[in-house]
Parts: C-alpha cells; structure tokens; sequence
C-alpha cells in the first residue's frame, strides 16, 4: 500500500476549500490545505463578500442619515464622510475572519502549506520547493474576475478598476461607470453612490441580474433608479481609454448601431468571473477542463481521475461562497466513505443591496418552462408595503412571490426584495428542501410584527387568500 504525507491535500483555501479541509479533519482524516495567498479565506473573506458587505453596511448607515431616512423617524443629523476610517472598519473585520480561520485550521490540525499547487501526477503536488503527497487531492480553486476585451483594468490608478480596485477607492469620484448589471456590480456601484458618486450601469443585456426572475428584475431596477443610479441597457462596451484624470468609454447598442462615448472618474469592470483551473498542471494528470474552463465532477464531487475532486467555482454551478462551502462538507463526507449530498436545485442568491434581493429555486420564465403550460404555475405575491414591520421601518420596497406547481402545491421557487431579504430566502430554501407545499408555508404560525410574515401571505396568495391586501 502506498505511503503519502496527507489523507487528504486541499488546494485552495477559499469558503470551499477550508471548510472541506476542516471537515475532513474532523473526520478522523490527515489533512493539509495548499494556499498561496497571504491570509486564508479566498476570494470571498479577502477581496470578495466579507470586505463588500462592510462597505454596503457602512453606506447604508450613511446613506440613511445623508437622505432623510433619519429625519423620517425624528433623528436629525449631519453626517460627514470619514472615507479612511470607513475602509478601515472593512480591513479590521477581514482580519478577524481571516485569522479566524487560521485559528480554526490550527484547533483542527490542519497544516497550512502556504504556496500555488502544480500537479505532478494524481497524488503529489509541487508547492514552490516542496512536493507533498496524498492518497485524496480536492481541487477547490475559486474564481476569478472575468476580463474584458479592449479594457485594461489598473486598479492601483483607480481610473479603471474591478471587484477588488473598486473596495480601495482612496476618494468618492464624482462619476462612476458600472460595466455590467450583475450582482458584483449593482453591490459595489450601490456603495459609491450612496456615498455621492454619480453612477451609471452599462448592461449588454435588455434587463438587469441575468438568471433572476423576471419581476424581480424589473422592480430591482425600478428601485435602483430611484435611488439615483442611471441604467444604459441593451449596450454594450467596446473600449476604455484613460488620458489625464478622466476615463472615456466607447459604446455600441448590443443589437447593433452608431458609436458613443461617455467619460467617467472611476470605471468598475464587473462582467462576471471565470474558474481558476490555468496553472494548475491538470494535463499532468490527464484532467480536462470543459469550454468555460471547469473541471466536470460527477454528483459526489469525483473527477475523472481517480482519486481527485473538486467544488466550487472551479465546476459547473452558480459562483457563491454557500453553495463551495456545501460542498466542502460534502466531498470531505464522501472522501471519508460516508454519504455527502448537496441539493443543487435549492441553492439561494442575494444580493446585498438595499433593499436586499434573494431568491430560491426556480423563477416563474423556468418554471412554466419545466411544466410546459402556465396554467400548471400558480404564483403568489404581497408587496412590503402591506408588511406592517416593513411599514413601520420605512422600507416599503419589494415583495415577496411564491411559485408552486398548481396541481400539488408544491413550491417551486421563492423570491423577495426586501430589507432582510437575504435572512427570509432561508424560510423558503427549508421548505423546499422538505417538499413544502405553499399550504404549508401558508399555515405555519409566522411572529408579528416582523418581514417574514410577508413570505407567509405570498403562499396564502398563491391560494387566492392573502389577508392584508
């Protein structure tokens, strides 16, 4: 029997791949987690979720007092904007989470092999000088930001700039250009704006956040024009260039059509995120990646060589640091020889926005799709406005919709925009996971007054008998 250094090696220490080492440890397993980063964490705790949500909170408070949100509620003031201080808040809470995890990997006996990992065959690596061995390899190497032809991203200038460029802005400018309607952009263009900047987001698309639903997307975009950000949708861009403290962008309409230019400070390119697979030596073992560059797994997270795994954003599958971090636990599950399982099919997405959107299984468009008629859908929705904790917050945007299959009941999917929309989609994603019916939801005992009962009233909608509207 072959003798290696490691039960298990993970590659990448992201939210996928330190909690699949961590898992793994716990049980029973030889553990060692390959991370050439500086800190632990990944994109998500580093330069991705954990640093964005401090600036969004942080602006949100701003944003509250600079607007009158206050004032509405008899609390005058006058803020002033203390930029340093607000990123440095940001850098103190990465810190703790960062180093957290190294506290955790140390309790756990975890060693941390601090290096990019090459492979070598399909049971040793090579980490700078060092090769490490081991009977399991998890290749859990994250994402990276997508880049756009004809546009060079400098983030240490901050005229034209990404995900990570965009939390270091040293100043608010003045104008900013959001190149992309997704999630990572409407968060961080959310930021700048609240904080004065005037932005502005370019979306090739006809609509904005691809892959939502479908009036989730209209009234998200509703919501955000009023609160000042201008969209340019159906366009798309052909090139940025900078010249002395102004950055210009060439714009076509998607369809086809006459050029423009539009000038900007600050120019956030935020088209998406392709998986880090490059680099890794995967042809030393024999390991293809498919046209987007990921690895294809099978449902227990097997590649096609033996004895090598991956999750994450480096296989088919939304990009978020929950659905890696499911999947962590379970490949560590199934390395182990127990049963790890992850239910694709109910898996949420926020966006940290104010007020937030989230959602759950499928939409409305993908559901009459599945059942091949609309007459099989049946949808509920109950706007905030009539929520009475939504009422008494001041924050009447949003709704909530349920969409159930109209011969079972079962729910299909869920979607809210509302302040806390992100903590009620996980009242939805238990329902689903246990073959709710919108009955169900309909008839279990909500507290009053709170955002939640608002989920309730979209599954009594769904029967035709919602109470407060």
């Amino acid at each position: 029997m072959a003798e290696y250094d490691y039960d298990v090696l993970v590659i990448g220490a992201g939210p996928g791949g330190y909690v699949a080492a961590i898992r793994a440890a716990q049980l029973g397993l030889k553990v060692a987690c390959a991370e050439g980063r500086e800190t632990l964490g990944g994109t998500c705790l580093n330069v991705g979720c954990i640093p964005s949500k401090a600036l969004l909170h942080a602006s949100e408070y701003f944003d509250a007092a600079a607007n009158g949100a206050m004032a509405d509620m008899g609390i005058d003031v006058a803020p002033k904007l203390n930029l340093d201080k607000m990123h440095g808040q940001r850098l103190d809470a990465v810190d703790g989470l960062t180093k957290g995890i190294e506290f955790l990997f140390k309790k756990n006996k975890v060693d941390w092999k601090k290096g990019y990992a090459t492979f070598q065959d399909a049971h040793t690596v090579k980490l700078g000088d060092e090769t490490v061995t081991a009977k399991d390899i998890v290749i859990a190497t994250g994402s990276s930001v997508t880049p756009l032809p004809g546009v060079d991203v400098d983030n240490s200038k901050h005229f034209v700039v990404d995900s990570t460029g965009a939390l270091e802005l040293p100043k608010v400018p003045k104008k900013m250009v959001v190149i992309g309607g997704g999630v990572i952009g409407l968060e961080l263009g959310s930021v700048w704006n609240r904080l004065g900047a005037e932005v502005t987001c370019v979306e090739f698309l006809d609509e904005i956040l691809p892959g939502m639903d479908g009036d989730v997307r209209k009234e998200s975009r509703k919501i955000f024009k009023k609160q000042g950000i201008e969209f340019k949708l159906g366009t798309k861009v052909t090139g940025v260039s900078v010249k002395g403290k102004k950055a210009t962008l060439t714009l076509e309409p998607a369809a086809g059509g006459d050029a423009e230019t539009m000038e900007a400070d600050c120019v956030l390119v935020s088209i998406g995120r392709r998986p880090n697979t490059d680099g890794l030596g995967l042809d030393a073992i024999g390991l293809e990646t498919n046209q987007r560059g990921q690895i294809e797994t099978a449902h227990d997270f097997r590649t096609s060589v033996d004895n090598v795994w991956a999750i994450g954003d480096c296989i088919p599958g939304p990009m978020l640091a929950h659905k890696a971090e499911d999947e962590g636990i379970a490949v560590a599950e199934n390395i182990a020889g127990e049963t790890g399982i992850v239910n694709h099919d109910v898996i949420p997405s926020v966006v940290y926005t104010w007020p937030e959107i989230a959602g759950v299984g499928l939409t409305t468009e993908q559901a009459i799709e599945k059942m091949g008629d609309k007459a099989k859908v049946k949808v509920g929705k109950f706007p905030m406005m009539a929520n009475s904790r939504a009422k008494t917050n001041h924050e009447p945007d949003g709704f909530v919709k349920v969409i159930a299959e109209a011969e079972s009941d079962r729910v299909l999917g869920v979607w809210a925009i509302a302040s806390v929309a992100g903590t009620m989609i996980a009242e939805a994603g238990i329902a689903m996971e246990f073959g709710a019916t919108s009955e169900d939801i309909a008839y279990t005992c909500h507290a009053h007054p709170t955002h939640s009962e608002a989920v309730k009233e979209a599954a009594m909608a769904v029967q035709g008998k919602p109470i407060h509207m």
